[in-house]
């Protein structure tokens, strides 16, 4: 599925932010990329998306792949073509639409009926979403809002879907409902997940596996149940 093998990247041709990071996500399984703030978690899932060039920020080592073909240098529009697509950290919602109108801004690139049938499946999976179908994004709670970005980036049927930081401000009970849902997805879709997270309980209760970056690097990888108190100790705050 996804390959990520010896990838650096920098800014402003200055400043490294990865180097030599590997990881890989198999067809249908959630893996969850953790680390502190400033690690490089969120760079990697730029990288992967193809969407470093607002930061000024570029690869220039090592390999990204879909189903071995590369994905670098390939235009955004292009990844979410080829089934990746990414819901940014902070939602990035488009506030003074309607919640139907940011979900089908997700399906552009589908026809009218293939959108129209992806709606009804967002609708399937978030039931609240459905209900908030005619309200303005921007009067949405955090929850709910999370929900919609998920549900837009479902818009265009992806084989992987990225979160960054999900839960961030959420409440225990909306972040169980989430993830709840994106773990359904993924059994019963057979969509792969890329997950990058800090509520650690959140993380193993929905990954199979996970990476650990610090400063750039991958320090550590395995099966979740490998997530021992010495790795979390030296590398993770909980």
């Amino acid at each position: 599925m996804l390959n990520v093998n010896n990838v650096q990247i920098v800014y402003d041709n200055v400043i490294e932010a990865v180097r030599d990071a590997s990881l890989s996500v198999d067809e249908g399984q959630i893996v969850t990329l953790l680390g502190s703030n400033g690690a490089g978690k969120s760079t990697i899932l730029k990288g992967i998306s193809g969407v470093l060039y607002p930061e000024d920020g570029d690869i220039i080592g090592g390999t990204i792949t879909l189903n071995g073909e590369s994905l670098i240098g390939r235009k955004p529009d292009e990844i979410v073509r080829s089934g990746v697509v990414m819901v940014p950290e902070g939602r990035q919602l488009f506030e003074p639409l309607t919640v139907e109108e940011n979900l089908m801004m997700g399906g552009i690139t589908r026809s009218r009926s293939g959108a129209t049938e992806a709606l009804e499946n967002v609708f399937d999976i978030f039931p609240r979403v459905k209900e908030k179908r005619s309200t303005i994004a921007g009067y949405l709670s955090g929850g709910e809002q999370q929900m919609v970005a998920i549900g837009r980036a479902l818009m265009s049927s992806p084989r992987l879907l990225m979160l960054d930081e999900p839960s961030l401000g959420l409440a225990p009970q909306i972040i169980a409902e989430i993830f709840a849902a994106v773990s359904d997805l993924s059994k019963q879709n057979n969509v792969s997940v890329l997950l990058v997270e800090q509520k650690l309980p959140f993380a193993r209760r929905a990954a199979e596996s996970f990476f650990i970056m610090e400063r750039g690097r991958m320090v550590a990888n395995g099966p979740m149940d490998e997530l021992n108190d010495d790795l979390i100790q030296r590398y993770l705050t909980v």
